[in-house]
């Protein structure tokens, strides 16, 4: 598998190229917190709902502070307001709890399985929210699946998987040194742009040759337009 992942990661890269990465990695919580935001929706509105909570709120502790309310009305913009307002206090309030402050800097000095496990004992937080802390704000070789990589990566047949949790695991076990953010970024553009959930564009797919999925679609749908902005390397 970890033959097959590099050749799909140099296919991505000839099509794409290397994706922009920051120099400097964004704050965990901040990670965190955008990413909870970016549940169910896209990233330019979990961007706008993420900066709007930065302008309001100069220090997560005064957004600790904040009702859920408040909070809900200002992230309206990412959707699902209740839910995501009520996972960010309960956030904020267990990390008090256990380290005194509202920061996530002591997780570098774990291995990844245990900042996946303290971060997912956390209500609201999954594999996936906790794998983008590693990759974004430690900068681990971690790939984080949603949506776009889970179907992406059964389509072509790299894996065969019913949940985007198995295929995390599955590939991060085999994962090739150093590929995960290039990897992980690649996938999210191929399933926006060409490996679309409905109609995939697979005339101009960069994998196709090397793509096991039965229902192909030749017929090019208009209007492909290009879908670049990634949240967690803007943040």
């Amino acid at each position: 598998m970890k033959k097959k992942i590099d050749k799909i990661n140099d296919l991505l890269i000839s099509y794409f190229g290397i994706p922009f990465r920051a120099k400097k990695l964004p704050d965990p919580t901040d990670t965190l917190i955008a990413t909870i935001l970016s549940q169910n929706t896209n990233d330019k509105n979990s961007f706008q709902a993420f900066t709007n909570l930065k302008k309001k709120f100069k220090f997560w502790q005064d957004l600790a502070m904040a009702t859920q309310k408040s909070i809900e009305n200002i992230i309206r913009v990412a959707g699902l307001g209740k839910q995501k307002s009520g996972t960010i206090k309960n956030l904020l309030e267990l990390m008090t709890e256990k380290n005194g402050k509202y920061d996530l800097s002591h997780l570098s000095e774990m291995d990844d399985d245990k900042i996946i496990d303290e971060l997912t004992s956390i209500n609201g937080i999954g594999v996936k929210t906790a794998s983008c802390v590693l990759l974004f704000s430690f900068g681990r070789n971690v790939c984080p699946v949603d949506t776009h990589v889970h179907r992406t990566l059964n389509r072509i047949g790299l894996v065969k998987t019913n949940s985007p949790e198995k295929t995390f695991y599955l590939i991060n076990e085999h994962l090739p040194d150093g590929i995960a953010h290039q990897f992980h970024t690649n996938l999210i553009k191929l399933g926006r742009e060409i490996c679309k959930p409905g109609k995939p564009n697979c005339s101009i797919c960069p994998l196709l040759k090397n793509c096991k999925f039965e229902q192909k679609n030749f017929t090019l749908s208009k209007g492909i337009r290009q879908n670049s902005f990634l949240l967690l390397d803007s943040i």
